[in-house]
């Protein structure tokens, strides 16, 4: 019984620490030189930014849903017409979905995610966009 309460305890104070680390980094969104703002509007017509890391991967621009808070990622299922603010210029895009080969190989060798993260994290399942400039 006390191993058990021991596990739980543990246990609780971990999703703290994801819950107060995601928390944290919603908001306060830190902005980076490799940081985005994506645009995206959900099914209500309501426009929502968020702050999301960049992977340019040979001239081809992607955005990861690397946390457990993503309505972003949700809304752009629905939507994927987004507009983009990057160095203080915006423009539309379109997220396009990636292929499973395309997801290894960013997941794993273009922008692989340190333990440390993904713990901090709670080890979210992580998603890929592509996303395609509008002419």
């Amino acid at each position: 019984m006390k191993i058990a309460k021991i596990i739980g305890i543990l246990l609780a104070v971990y999703v703290g620490i994801v819950v107060l680390f995601e928390s944290l980094l919603g908001y306060y969104q830190p902005e980076q030189g490799n940081t985005l703002i994506i645009t995206t509007t959900d099914s209500d017509g309501n426009q929502n930014d968020r702050v999301l890391s960049t992977i340019d991967d040979e001239g081809t621009l992607y955005v990861a849903a690397n946390h457990w808070p993503r309505a972003w990622f949700r809304a752009v299922q629905d939507n994927p017409e987004v507009a983009v603010t990057r160095g203080g210029e915006r423009s539309e895009y379109v997220a396009v979905p990636v292929s499973d080969e395309v997801h290894e190989r960013l997941d794993t060798v273009v922008q692989p995610l340190p333990f440390l993260i993904r713990f901090l994290t709670g080890f979210p399942p992580r998603y890929f966009v592509r996303l395609d400039p509008v002419s």
